[in-house]
């Protein structure tokens, strides 16, 4: 090999027993062919090709070596979890650069069993069914009710840019929809890059179009729901208390104007929690009109009903939002 471009070696994978150099972005790495190829179809079949004699240029300190088009980063994390495993002491954000990488060269050497775990941990994070996503932002919520994503769960824009490079279709209605959350200027701003936090990701003026216009559809559903299934209401067929059940839904088409306006909760671009919200608002004591507090009295009838209709429209949110974002299995 020639001096002029000789590789850096890396601390942590550089094995006096290995007996293959893989290196990646001038970054040498010493491992073992047979980890490699015990996972891999792909490394086996390049191991079965013949080997250079010794002394020949495609030795590096008199190791065979591999020269590969993959981020040194990746190649650490992916190595990483080869030989350690792929364990995380507790959800976190800054997770997804160990598992987008890992993810990433998996799918590429076709590493399955390291790509599931990694599927698996993502499929929790920006989840495919909507039980899955209930769980998922009631993890993001602390012990003091504080809403805190950004903690757990990476930027959505990450997610969306990873769905892209690798067609993970299943992701995006879900990203899509976290996405749209934020306020228009954050959409077209981006986000952090993972590995350099003074660079920018954006998303192509096409994506952008198509997260905005969603979160449009979005908060036209919202608006349309309030007007007709809240505001419009009327008591049960069989409601116990008309008067008592008429003035409950006044209080809550109140508050869910209140929260998609974005005093409430400063989330008013989220259908799902606005739904949520307000089904559990017969539960509560502490409506306000301006002058004093008050506590719902809605009968059992209709309170079954309203959350019923409540429970419905999150369903139908759910299985709209391929249709707002345009992300139907399309990218």
């Amino acid at each position: 090999m020639s001096t002029l471009l000789k590789p850096t070696i890396s601390d942590a994978f550089w094995f006096e027993d290995g007996n293959i150099v893989l290196i990646a972005a001038n970054v040498a790495f010493k491992v073992h062919r047979g980890q490699l190829s015990r996972h891999s179809e792909v490394f086996e079949d390049m191991f079965q090709l013949p080997q250079p004699p010794a002394g020949a240029d495609l030795m590096y300190d008199g190791t065979p070596f591999v020269n590969l088009h993959d981020s040194a980063q990746d190649f650490a994390y992916f190595l990483g979890a080869l030989y350690d495993g792929l364990y995380f002491v507790e959800t976190s954000a800054s997770d997804f650069a160990c598992i987008s990488a890992v993810l990433r060269l998996s799918t590429k050497y076709l590493f399955e069993h390291l790509r599931v775990q990694c599927m698996a941990r993502l499929t929790q994070d920006w989840p495919t069914t909507l039980a899955g996503w209930d769980r998922r932002e009631q993890q993001a919520t602390d012990e003091n009710e504080r809403y805190l994503p950004r903690e757990r769960i990476c930027h959505p824009i990450h997610i969306i840019s990873l769905s892209i490079e690798l067609g993970l279709t299943e992701f995006l209605p879900s990203a899509f929809y976290d996405l749209c959350r934020y306020g228009p200027s954050k959409i077209v701003a981006g986000c952090p890059s993972l590995y350099d936090t003074s660079s920018v990701v954006t998303l192509s003026t096409d994506l952008l179009r198509r997260i905005l216009r969603g979160r449009e559809t979005g908060q036209q559903f919202t608006a349309r729901f309030i007007l007709e299934e809240i505001q419009g209401s009327t008591p049960s067929n069989d409601c116990s208390n008309p008067d008592l059940c008429a003035r409950a839904f006044y209080y809550i088409t109140l508050n869910s104007l209140r929260a998609v306006s974005g005093i409430t909760y400063g989330r008013e671009a989220d259908p799902l929690f606005t739904l949520t919200q307000a089904m559990c608002m017969p539960e509560r004591n502490d409506f306000s009109d301006g002058l004093k507090q008050c506590e719902l009295r809605m009968c059992g009838t209709c309170k079954a009903e309203f959350i019923d209709i409540c429970t419905k429209a999150r369903v139908q949110v759910w299985d709209l939002l391929g249709t707002w974002f345009g992300s139907g299995g399309c990218l």
